[in-house]
């Protein structure tokens, strides 16, 4: 039991920094742009559009970071496999799991998944905007057919058959449509898994909260936590 003060109530416990800035801005951001670039859609395509490259930096920031960054923030030094997770998760149902300092193995798992499904949200959202605009970074790397265009040999054929020439046109439309719909379907099986992975990684900081006595999220924010 903890020693009370001269006045009867519990003194303030140390706290140790955990968390550097770098840390809580990447994890504030994502939150922000994801969620900015999920509530717009096609309603604010352009706002949409930078929401989803924020979200990509950020990816790629934190990736960085956590290779050379500050001991709670790289890799290696919270990362655990499966038998971690699962012996943490074990615990956490049971009331005994071990606290961890940095990030528990459950925590860490959700930040890899996160990260995997975050950076495929982006990439596939940037690649259906090189695919139904011909914009952004993968323009020129995805290159489909504007619309209505025809090859030289469908030109060819047209200036005799005009039907002909008006079926390939509409072929080449169907073309486009169809990559750029599953492209689409990708990118929003990332959005929802992403969506998921949140609920769970919000009941996974409560149970976690609760059952170690601390409140994660004012952590993150604050970059400390009990010592």
């Amino acid at each position: 039991m903890a020693a009370t003060s001269a006045t009867g109530t519990e003194p303030e416990r140390k706290t140790i920094r955990v968390w550097d800035p770098i840390v809580r801005l990447v994890h504030w951001g994502v939150v922000i742009a994801f969620f900015t670039a999920y509530l717009t859609g096609d309603e604010l395509p352009g706002l949409h559009t930078w929401a989803g490259y924020t979200v990509a930096v950020l990816v790629v920031v934190r990736l960085a970071w956590g290779v050379v960054g500050t001991r709670h923030a790289r890799f290696a030094s919270f990362v655990r496999g499966p038998a971690a997770v699962l012996g943490y998760l074990r615990g956490l149902l049971s009331g005994k799991a071990e606290r961890h300092l940095g990030h528990n193995p459950a925590g860490a798992a959700m930040i890899v998944a996160l990260l995997i499904s975050l950076a495929g949200t982006a990439g596939t959202g940037m690649a259906l905007l090189a695919v139904e605009k011909g914009e952004g970074p993968l323009a020129g790397i995805i290159a489909v057919d504007a619309p209505g265009a025809a090859t030289d040999s469908e030109a060819g054929r047209s200036v005799y058959e005009d039907d002909d020439h008006d079926e390939h046109e509409e072929h080449g439309e169907y073309g486009e449509s169809e990559a750029g719909e599953v492209i689409e379907g990708l990118h929003s099986t990332f959005v929802y898994l992403t969506l998921v992975l949140v609920g769970l990684h919000v009941i996974g900081v409560i149970a976690s909260s609760l059952a170690h006595g601390e409140n994660l999220v004012r952590a993150m924010i604050t970059g400390r936590k009990s010592s």
